[in-house]
């Protein structure tokens, strides 16, 4: 079957997959090997050194978690609205091509996705031009230079505002603001804040696409572009998506849970359940990412009780562990709403 003539785009992703998947099925496994008692650090090194080799990413994946993996934050902004960081060490090593390879690789397996990343990068590392991308304020994520940018939408600027909005122009070889320029100069600042800033990282990210194979499909089905980066507005999340995947802990489980008694296990377990029930679309999306590392639900959700003061989640595990110390329903719905707040986990994170 010939996925270029396949009206579905769905269907044609998985069509070009298969084909290429199947191409490579007897060449040389991929081996990836990552144990959980090293440091965050050392955990980290393993996975960006297995994906800055130059292999055959198609090949067979044997891949091996003992652990979780370390952090280093590669997207930034809002939902919807993420660019790439503005990191010249992140640059420099050139870790945006890793992460383009990792998005290819992850999409060629059926993996997790990168959400809600901005409709102008996306324009833009498809080779679309910089000055066409239809851009907003909400896609710059430094909020100190949006709210610069966002002066020039006044009718009219104070003499402290037009200095402060010159200064960041001239900084970037643009003019200062004038009377007649204002509107010219609120869209090229935006460009070059959300865009000109984001060139070399949507080069990498565009390079390590192209090493995975799949720009071809990529290019030539536009549709299939939005299966790859998906919004995150798009995903809706119901109690029952969760409750039907979750392993609750049993009797004799290996987890954290010694002098536990039976009542104080079904407490704590009825104290979840009563928070994904009553959570809306996007606190549960909070708590996948929490849990999981990202907002694609899994085979499986395993729940475990622990000796912690906070719950807390082992991402590679898909296992969330409580702890057993909350009497009242509020106190745990508390805890966890804060360790799903201060958590930063996901894909845009490797």
């Amino acid at each position: 079957m010939d996925w270029k003539i396949i009206k579905e785009p769905t269907l044609a992703a998985q069509v070009f997959k298969d084909n290429l998947l199947s191409e490579h099925a007897t060449g040389k496994p991929l081996r990836l090997k990552m144990d959980v008692r090293e440091s965050e650090e050392d955990r980290e090194r393993a996975l960006l050194s297995f994906y800055k080799q130059q292999q055959e990413w198609a090949c067979p994946l044997h891949c091996t978690l003992d652990g979780g993996v370390g952090q280093t934050l590669l997207f930034e902004g809002e939902p919807d609205h993420l660019v790439p960081a503005a990191s010249e060490v992140l640059i420099e090593s050139n870790l945006f091509r890793v992460a383009g390879r990792m998005i290819g690789h992850s999409f060629l397996h059926d993996g997790p996705h990168v959400t809600g990343l901005s409709p102008a990068v996306i324009h833009v590392l498809f080779n679309g031009d910089p000055e066409m991308a239809t851009i907003v304020v909400e896609d710059c994520p430094d909020l100190h230079i949006r709210s610069i940018i966002q002066m020039l939408e006044l009718e009219e600027l104070t003499q402290e505002q037009k200095d402060t909005v010159s200064d960041l122009s001239l900084s970037w070889d643009l003019p200062a603001v004038t009377k007649t320029n204002q509107r010219w100069l609120h869209n090229k600042l935006l460009v070059h804040a959300v865009i000109g800033r984001t060139m070399r990282q949507i080069k990498q990210l565009r390079k390590g696409l192209k090493d995975v194979m799949l720009w071809p499909l990529l290019t030539s089905r536009p549709d299939v572009v939005p299966l790859l980066f998906p919004k995150m507005a798009g995903m809706q999340f119901v109690p029952q998506m969760f409750l039907d995947k979750i392993t609750w802990p049993v009797e004799d489980s290996d987890d954290e849970d010694e002098g536990l008694d039976i009542e104080c296990k079904c407490r704590i377990t009825g104290f979840l359940r009563v928070f994904i029930e009553t959570a809306s679309s996007d606190t549960l999306a909070q708590l996948l990412k929490f849990w999981v590392g990202w907002e694609m639900l899994p085979s499986e959700l395993k729940v475990e009780f622990s000796g912690g003061t906070f719950p807390s989640s082992s991402t590679c595990f898909e296992t969330l562990k409580l702890p057993a110390h909350y009497n009242t329903y509020k106190d745990f719905e508390e805890a966890l709403v804060a360790a799903i707040d201060s958590a930063h986990t996901g894909f845009g994170l490797v």
